[in-house]
């Protein structure tokens, strides 16, 4: 009986349906995963940024906290600052703790506190203030005052005061600028420095 070449060859014709995926095939198939995979990166861009934004907001929540217990448990003052850039990295915001010990008020730094990601000090157009209604004349507003009293600080009864000592309300506003779904806010009641954070993504602060 007589023998084919691919036989004589010990090889053996390719059956229908057992060839592999041709080149242009395999192209066309990366090119749809990839399509799928940026869409689907697109769908969830908002809902990653509203994550970081309430991370940061968080992060500047435990913060205060952080400088109110210290005061009440170490009977002492400290200083809060809100800064954009120095002494944080460029472009960076972050909050810092001061602790001003008697009896000349000595500053020493407890905490530098640099805000995650690219969430911002930053009142978005339109923004709604918070419920309790203290204003927002700026991202950072205390006292009726834009950027806050050059002086600001939690006593060790707790309260949160400006440089003469005086109780003061105040909002601070942060998010992701140009997202304005990020839109968060905390605020501080100057009588007992307790703190609560609100997300503003609509016409209302909603806690």
């Amino acid at each position: 009986m007589g023998h084919t070449r691919q036989e004589m060859q010990g090889t053996t014709p390719a059956r229908p349906g057992e060839q592999g995926f041709s080149m242009i095939e395999m192209i066309v198939v990366i090119a749809i995963i990839m399509v799928i995979a940026a869409m689907a990166i697109i769908q969830l861009q908002p809902a990653l940024q509203q994550n970081r934004a309430a991370a940061a907001a968080a992060q500047v929540k435990s913060a205060l906290r952080q400088g109110r217990e210290t005061a009440v448990s170490a009977r002492r003052t400290i200083q809060v600052q809100f800064f954009t850039g120095a002494p944080c990295q460029v472009n960076t915001a972050c909050i810092v703790l001061t602790r001003l010990d008697p009896p000349a008020n000595v500053p020493t730094v407890i905490l530098t506190l640099p805000i995650e990601g690219s969430v911002q000090f930053t009142l978005f157009p339109g923004e709604p203030d918070t419920p309790e209604g203290w204003g927002n004349g700026s991202a950072i507003f205390f006292g009726g005052v834009a950027g806050g009293p050059p002086t600001m600080t939690f006593q060790s009864d707790g309260s949160f005061t400006d440089g003469n000592g005086n109780p003061i309300n105040g909002t601070v506003f942060l998010g992701i600028p140009n997202y304005r779904t990020t839109a968060m806010a905390l605020t501080v009641l100057g009588g007992t420095g307790r703190v609560h954070s609100y997300r503003c993504p609509g016409a209302q602060c909603v806690y």
